[in-house]
């Protein structure tokens, strides 16, 4: 198991939320930070300390992607056209370990990027564990067939957890979703407050 996902319950306490809203959260029953002063940590912060809580907040739901990897997806989003903090959202939304999770074949962001590098998961019919794999409207992902009474999966689908969202077509019967178009800051079903132009501001300042 790796440290990150050993680990992923530190996030929620370093951050003070629930930033994939999962009934086992720590932060449901104490919203202060880990450590021996935790709870004396909570004083104001510095436009930097909000811009970099934000990046660190946005980066952790994903699973906590290396800082070399986000800031790659950071420096992609400013050279496409438009809004940069819209266009960092959208590439965070077309890997297909977050279509995955987005399509409740998994119950967390960790689980997805497990279950696609064991195997378990087809793109345009050609199996694929690379949880980074950018997908495009329109490509289809699918579920192995030996893969499909996973115990974790028939629970992440039957659970009334998470909705998925509207830009996902998603047929849990067939096991399988694509992308119907990629998706804005607004579209995206995060269970607590993304700032993903603080994040803008953190990189444009580094």
């Amino acid at each position: 198991m790796s440290k990150r996902i050993s680990a992923k319950y530190k996030i929620d306490r370093r951050m003070g939320e629930n930033i994939w809203g999962r009934p086992k959260s720590p932060v449901n029953r104490r919203d202060y930070g880990p450590g021996q002063h935790g709870q004396n940590r909570r004083g104001k912060l510095s436009d930097f300390g909000l811009q970099l809580r934000a990046k660190q907040k946005l980066k952790g739901h994903y699973g906590n992607i290396t800082e070399k990897q986000f800031r790659g997806i950071y420096a992609e989003a400013s050279r496409l056209k438009g809004d940069t903090s819209e266009n960092l959202v959208g590439l965070l939304e077309q890997r297909l370990d977050a279509v995955i999770y987005r399509a409740k074949f998994v119950p967390t962001v960790f689980a997805a990027r497990q279950f696609v590098n064991h195997g378990h998961v087809m793109v345009n019919g050609r199996r694929c564990n690379i949880p980074s794999a950018r997908l495009k409207p329109g490509d289809e992902v699918q579920i192995r067939d030996k893969s499909r009474n996973i115990a974790l999966v028939l629970e992440a689908v039957q659970s009334p957890e998470r909705d998925t969202p509207d830009y996902l077509n998603v047929d849990h019967n067939k096991m399988s979703a694509s992308i119907i178009r990629v998706p804005q800051l607004a579209d995206v079903p995060y269970p607590v407050q993304m700032e993903p132009n603080l994040v803008v501001e953190y990189y444009s300042r580094n």
